[in-house]
């Protein structure tokens, strides 16, 4: 009996590292927030553009709970490049359900959201060799009011993801 609980043990063991790895993963970095994330609060990634050849997808990452109110999420985001060049965009994504229901994987309260960023509808390649910084600050507001939301509740982490495609 002692072995059997061996070989279910040491197969469970192997099994969790192999979905663990991950060969596409090129940069993937998370920041946590306080359960909310403050308006003024831009965050920043820094990585290094693996090369100037292949295609990359880049994701935004995030980590939210029950405490997240909001059907979408906007977004602004920066790419500064090495030479200085810098593109924004203000994006948004669908969070909820219309019934309410958190999207995102995950079995408890929390879920985890994997948005595309760049590389979706058209192939994104670093044509410059060198440090990028990627920045990323929430824009929500509640409807028909001018004024942000300052503290955005049940934003756990964010983070910033470079794949192979």
């Amino acid at each position: 009996m002692p072995r059997r609980v061996n070989v279910f043990f040491l197969g469970c063991v192997a099994f969790f590292l192999a979905m663990s790895c991950d060969s596409n993963s090129v940069y993937d970095e998370y920041q946590s927030l306080p359960n909310q994330w403050d308006m003024g609060n831009e965050l920043a990634f820094q990585f290094k553009a693996p090369d100037t050849i292949n295609n990359y997808n880049l994701y935004v990452n995030l980590r939210n709970n029950k405490d997240y109110k909001f059907s979408n999420l906007y977004l602004i985001t920066t790419l500064q490049y090495p030479n200085g060049k810098t593109i924004i965009d203000t994006l948004e994504y669908k969070m909820a359900e219309p019934n309410g229901e958190l999207l995102g994987t995950g079995f408890t309260d929390v879920k985890e959201n994997k948005l595309w960023y760049k590389g979706y509808n058209n192939p994104f390649s670093f044509n410059e060799a060198g440090m990028y910084t990627f920045k990323v600050q929430h824009a929500m507001r509640k409807f028909n009011q001018v004024n942000g939301v300052s503290n955005l509740k049940g934003i756990t982490e964010v983070g910033f993801r470079v794949e192979k495609k």
